[in-house]
């Protein structure tokens, strides 16, 4: 039984939107880890209010966004692997699938959080929750090349430009939150012309 040519391209836009809905869930799910963490310095009638909103965000989040999404962007690759079979001999594929197995994992831990934070057992801080939000963006970036190259993967230069900007971005994104903790900590003092 041959597949009709337009299915090829149905998995691929299919693919395509569940990817993003899927990515753009695990970036804003982690996010809202981070304010649920940081809720906890709050006075207590004000945290449980923001704490409740924050687990009915994440839950909605995960069961109407995250997880559809994940769904759609699996079952139409399998789609794709089953009209272009080539490509499951192919080295840039299989890196590919062990970067979406490592995404797969980050989302059943993200399910795992959100369970401890409901209970009110996380251990993680809002500083290692950020970090760990970088951890989609370096697989999209890797993933994307992966694709877009597949066995001509690039290794000069521009590459490496590419990736320095990643990572800068990353350590900029974490230097601005530290600095943004750092002036909640410091008190602010109340400068009159009369001392």
């Amino acid at each position: 039984m041959t597949m009709p040519p337009e299915a090829y391209l149905w998995f691929k836009a299919l693919h395509i939107v569940g990817v993003v809905v899927w990515f753009a869930g695990l970036f804003y799910l982690v996010r809202l880890f981070i304010y649920h963490v940081e809720a906890a310095e709050m006075d207590p009638p004000v945290k449980q209010a923001f704490e409740e909103q924050y687990m009915l965000m994440e839950r909605r989040l995960v069961n109407i966004i995250t997880t559809p999404g994940m769904v759609l962007a699996v079952s139409m690759a399998v789609g794709l692997l089953i009209a272009q079979p080539s490509w499951l001999y192919q080295s840039w594929m299989h890196a590919k699938l062990a970067l979406v197995a490592a995404l797969l994992a980050y989302h059943a831990f993200c399910y795992r959080l959100m369970g401890q934070l409901r209970r009110g057992e996380c251990k993680w801080s809002g500083r290692q929750l950020r970090a760990l939000n970088e951890l989609p963006t370096l697989i999209l970036v890797l993933v994307v090349m992966l694709v877009v190259f597949k066995n001509q993967f690039p290794t000069g230069a521009a590459t490496w430009l590419i990736v320095g900007l990643v990572l800068f971005m990353a350590i900029s994104i974490q230097l601005y939150a530290r600095w943004r903790r750092l002036q909640k900590q410091t008190p602010i003092k109340n400068i009159s012309h009369g001392e």
